[in-house]
């Protein structure tokens, strides 16, 4: 917003899964509802654990390309980016996505928000809180 240059590693050719704030709240939301229990067989392989545990990936599920995600936010602001294609950073990855099986077959949910809608909707959120 402040027409500075935003920096894109990678030279943009990076994947993620992004995930809307929402959806992350709403999985975290299912997991304190539903605590683990000695019965769900949780804590597997290591059953030394005092307490029954689960991990969970909340996450989108769906991969979408950098630059992708950068035209959708301009589409949302209404004004170009201006880039600095930079290299790759030590220790990054070029590609990530969540696997939200256990989440899905052990409480039922799946983050259901489209990338370009939730961009859309913290971009209303950000002009709204600061008046811009």
């Amino acid at each position: 917003l402040k027409d500075e240059p935003i920096p894109v590693f990678n030279r943009g050719e990076m994947v993620r899964d992004f995930t809307y704030v929402d959806d992350i709240v709403e999985g975290v939301v299912r997991v304190i509802d539903r605590p683990a229990t000695v019965s769900d067989g949780v804590n597997e392989p290591d059953r030394s654990a005092s307490a029954p545990w689960r991990i969970f990936n909340i996450g989108n599920s769906h991969r979408v390309a950098l630059m992708d995600y950068i035209q959708a936010l301009e589409k949302a602001l209404g004004k170009q980016a201006t880039l600095d294609l930079l290299p790759m950073q030590d220790g990054d990855v070029p590609a990530t996505e969540a696997d939200v099986t256990a989440l899905e077959s052990d409480l039922g949910y799946r983050p259901k928000e489209r990338v370009e809608e939730g961009i859309q909707h913290f971009v209303d959120w950000y002009r709204s809180y600061y008046r811009e």
